[in-house]
């Protein structure tokens, strides 16, 4: 019998549970995604779906093939960023099932996590990460033995930033994909190119900042502009400003490879305008499948192969969570 490592993922709304064997071959997650009745997230609230899935999915995976086919090697669950109750979830089911089962403890780097997920599925070696996500957008590069963050959101992440939108605008959670479909139907209408709407730009020299744009688009709204052409010029603009920092990275860094990850990546417009800058540059643009875009328990159990194949454990006194953790406070020890 073959090895796996189970990874359990509850930074946020999700809940989920994914396996990958020692040899970097894949399962598709078992995930439960919390839905608030009104308003954003609460964590308490999250949390709370979160324990309640957590027999349920448990169930699902110990059914799965790949489980039944091979032993469980090790144990990995996101240390962090996130909301706390809802990280203390699945550090909490991590440690219980480490104990039980007698196997190592891995806690690992969320926003890590979605990069070495991307390398496994697209096969890109070293690229410059756009990382665009509900609570995060950053731009990634590897140096020497850590990621590090060379531009970020200045304010809130773009995914939230869509989210409120979407929901000031009365649109079902998560808000992303209904704009896209409204971008998308805006692109049906007679010389929509130059019907942009000007709004703030978020570009700041390698940061970024999106609340001001999101202010502006709903003032526009309020102001008779419609639904449609309003979330056809915030995508541009937004993505536009995540595609030019992406680029300054890549000429900085001199790296020919850009790979998109976060919940906002599976938008076919961000998708595009990367292709687009990277043929200008003679690079290449690279994502997963949607599935492995969005919050997964498989990319959790990913980087927890590559450092349980170096070695690496956390012991129970090191298994606290961290909501704060950041992408270049994880030291690259299994490249």
């Amino acid at each position: 019998m073959g090895g796996v490592v189970l990874g359990i993922e509850s930074t946020a709304h999700t809940l989920s549970f994914g396996m990958v064997d020692l040899d970097g071959n894949v399962s598709d997650s078992y995930s439960n995604l919390f839905r608030p009745k009104e308003g954003g997230i609460h964590p308490r609230e999250a949390a709370d779906h979160h324990c309640s899935q957590v027999s349920n999915l448990l169930n699902e995976v110990t059914k799965s093939e790949m489980f039944k086919e091979n032993d469980v090697e090790a144990i990995a669950f996101s240390q962090g960023p996130g909301l706390g109750p809802c990280l203390r979830v699945g550090a909490s089911v991590a440690r219980t099932l480490s104990k039980s089962w007698n196997i190592p403890l891995i806690g690992v780097n969320h926003c890590i996590a979605h990069i070495e997920i991307g390398r496994n599925q697209t096969g890109c070696i070293d690229p410059v990460l756009l990382y665009v996500s509900g609570g995060n957008t950053q731009v990634i590069a590897k140096s020497r033995d850590k990621y590090r963050v060379m531009g970020e959101t200045l304010d809130i992440g773009i995914g939230n930033m869509l989210d409120k939108f979407a929901r000031n605008q009365g649109l079902p959670f998560p808000g992303g994909p209904k704009i896209e479909e409204l971008a998308i139907e805006f692109t049906k209408v007679a010389d929509y190119q130059n019907k942009l709407i000007d709004l703030p730009y978020g570009v700041q020299g390698m940061d970024m900042g999106f609340s001001g744009m999101l202010t502006a688009a709903q003032r526009r709204v309020l102001a008779g502009d419609s639904l449609e052409s309003v979330s056809w010029s915030l995508q541009e603009h937004a993505f536009a400003s995540c595609i030019e920092v992406a680029e300054r990275a890549m000429a900085h860094t001199g790296k020919t490879e850009l790979l998109l990850g976060g919940g906002v990546a599976c938008n076919s417009r961000i998708r595009k305008m990367a292709e687009i800058m990277c043929e200008e540059r003679g690079a290449t643009a690279y994502w997963p499948e949607k599935k492995f875009c969005i919050d997964n328990g498989t990319m959790i159990a990913e980087l927890g192969r590559l450092l349980h194949n170096v070695g690496f454990k956390t012991s129970l006194e090191d298994s606290s969570i961290n909501p704060m953790l950041r992408t270049d406070h994880t030291k690259v020890i299994w490249d």
